[in-house]
């Protein structure tokens, strides 16, 4: 079995009573077309994808604000298509040793989000871990559709990999991130860094998308998905149709992780869960295939929180606690 710090099995979050903070995020996004993909007409999406996310409020009181001692600087780096901008984290206080190194995705169902948006929590891991975190800009669907997103990622961890040491942290010591989509391509990366390397020591999967064949289609989770909160079965479904292309084999690792032929040999890892999520169920069957196979895993299970619950820290109590059950992981896997 693997561990898991709430215990419980999902209930129907038509019946469940929000948490206050949840239920005004969940009445800000309802009133506002462009927080759902479904909702948005193609200029919405195109805008919202180009739209930069400006520094201070009222943004950092919706996203969270950066941490205190954080320098945050924006680069690039050269992928194989182009270069892709990145964002480096790095403490302010000086380290004796070079820092542990942690790679982030960001999350927005492959077709939305920035690194910008996750400044609350990637500023956090490396002032709490005391860490390098360089978060990425990988392109986006329908523009870039699969496997551009997983290409870039991959590029992005062996690049940043590769110079390591010139970010002040230790190239044995790297570690992926990602949340949502994000999630799903922080598992891919795993997977293929185990192939052919580098060398990955822990990864943290945070609501990750880890099923896109039929399946999950089946998941208690996703069909009592009645009440959508933050993510609804129908923006799963445009996020779906603007990133895979038609004709792609859906149990391709590099789509659906959990339908890999082998699943051994992978680090440790975290998974943190929302109970209200209709992401959950598959997110847990990740979890037990990467157990089943060996490796060290586990769950951070929140079962009173809407999808996508970390980029809204000041919304969602449980934001703070998963953020800190991310961190002691890490701690352990990259000291």
């Amino acid at each position: 079995m693997i561990p898991v710090t709430e215990p419980g099995t999902v209930v129907d979050g038509a019946r469940r009573r929000l948490r206050p903070g949840v239920r005004l995020l969940d009445l800000l996004m309802r009133s506002n077309a462009g927080f759902s993909v479904a909702r948005m007409t193609p200029e919405q999406l195109e805008r919202a994808q180009t739209t930069v996310i400006p520094d201070g409020a009222p943004a950092s009181l919706f996203l969270g604000r950066r941490a205190p001692g954080v320098d945050v600087r924006t680069s690039s780096f050269p992928a194989r298509h182009g270069d892709l901008p990145l964002r480096v984290y790095t403490p302010e206080s000086w380290s004796r040793t070079p820092r542990p190194v942690v790679v982030n995705y960001h999350g927005g169902g492959f077709v939305l989000g920035s690194a910008r948006q996750q400044d609350w929590t990637c500023s956090l891991v490396a002032k709490e871990l005391d860490a390098v975190v360089v978060s990425v800009d990988y392109r986006l669907a329908p523009t870039h559709r699969f496997p551009a997103g997983v290409e870039d990622c991959y590029d992005a961890l062996v690049w940043t990999s590769a110079h390591a040491v010139d970010l002040g942290g230790d190239p044995t010591r790297v570690g992926v991130m990602g949340d949502s989509a994000g999630g799903n391509l922080a598992a891919v990366v795993s997977i293929l860094a185990r192939d052919s390397g580098p060398r990955v020591a822990h990864q943290a999967l945070v609501y990750p998308v880890t099923d896109m064949t039929e399946e999950m289609d089946r998941d208690p989770s996703y069909v009592g998905n009645v009440r959508p909160i933050v993510l609804s079965n129908e923006d799963m479904a445009v996020f779906h149709g603007h990133y895979v292309p038609e004709g792609a084999d859906p149990t391709d690792l590099r789509l659906s992780p959990l339908h890999a032929p082998d699943l051994s040999g992978l680090p440790p890892a975290v998974v943190v869960l929302a109970g209200m999520d209709p992401l959950h169920d598959s997110g847990v069957r990740y979890a037990q295939a990467l157990a089943d196979a060996g490796n060290h895993v586990r769950v951070e299970d929140f079962h009173q929180m809407p999808h996508g619950f970390l980029s809204f820290p000041y919304f969602c109590h449980g934001a703070r606690p998963a953020l800190d059950a991310i961190v002691r992981s890490q701690r352990a896997a990259l000291r």
